[in-house]
C-alpha cells in the first residue's frame, strides 16, 4: 500500500519553504530557497512576486517528487505565509505590476499618523476590529494606486486585482 503525506508550504519573509510530514506529523523531507529581499528606501521592503512564485513551485516540486520516491500519496496540503505582504495585479494578463510590498514596510506610516488624527481609527476598528497601522494592506494598496501609473489604468479599466501572498 501507499503511504500518505501532509505537505505544508511555509512561504515566509525571506524565503519559500515545503516540508512532507506522514500522517504522525513526523517531518520527512524539507526543500527551501530563500529570496531576494528590496530595500528601496529607509523603512521600505519589497519582494519580487514573481520570484516568490518560482521559488515556491519549485520547493513544492521537490517535496512531490520526495513523497513518490517514498511511494506515496499526498493527501492534504496547508499554507502559512506573510499575511499583509500586499501584491497587485492585472485581472487579464495575470502579471504583477508593482513589488510586492512587505507587511514590514513602514511607507505608509504617514499616512496613518495623519488618518489617525482625524479620529477614523475607532470607526475602522469597530467595522474591521483593526486598527490603523502601515502593518495592514490597505494603505499599501492605496499607495500603489497612487503612486503606480499602470495601477490607475487598471483600476479605471476595473482589471486591477490584489491579494496577499497566498
Amino acid at each position: 500500500t501507499k503511504k500518505k503525506f501532509i505537505v505544508a508550504i511555509d512561504q515566509g519573509t525571506t524565503s519559500s519553504r515545503a516540508i512532507l510530514f506522514n500522517t504522525k506529523g513526523k517531518s520527512l523531507f524539507k526543500s527551501q530557497l530563500e529570496f531576494k529581499q528590496y530595500f528601496p528606501k529607509n523603512g521600505w521592503v519589497e519582494h519580487n512576486p514573481e520570484e516568490i512564485w518560482e521559488k515556491t513551485k519549485k520547493v513544492l516540486n521537490n517535496v512531490i517528487k520526495k513523497s513518490k520516491n517514498l511511494n506515496g500519496d499526498i493527501l492534504a496540503i496547508g499554507i502559512t505565509n506573510q499575511r499583509e505582504t500586499t501584491i497587485l495585479w492585472d485581472k487579464v494578463t495575470g502579471k504583477t505590476i508593482y513589488n510586492a510590498i512587505v507587511w514590514q514596510d513602514r511607507r505608509t506610516a504617514d499616512f496613518c499618523s495623519k488618518y489617525r488624527s482625524n479620529k477614523r481609527e475607532n470607526l475602522i476598528n469597530k467595522k474591521t476590529g483593526l486598527f490603523i497601522d502601515p502593518y495592514f494592506s490597505g494603505t499599501k494598496i492605496k499607495w500603489i494606486i497612487d503612486n503606480v501609473t499602470k495601477a490607475k489604468k487598471l483600476l479605471k479599466k476595473k482589471q486591477l486585482l490584489f491579494g496577499t501572498i497566498d
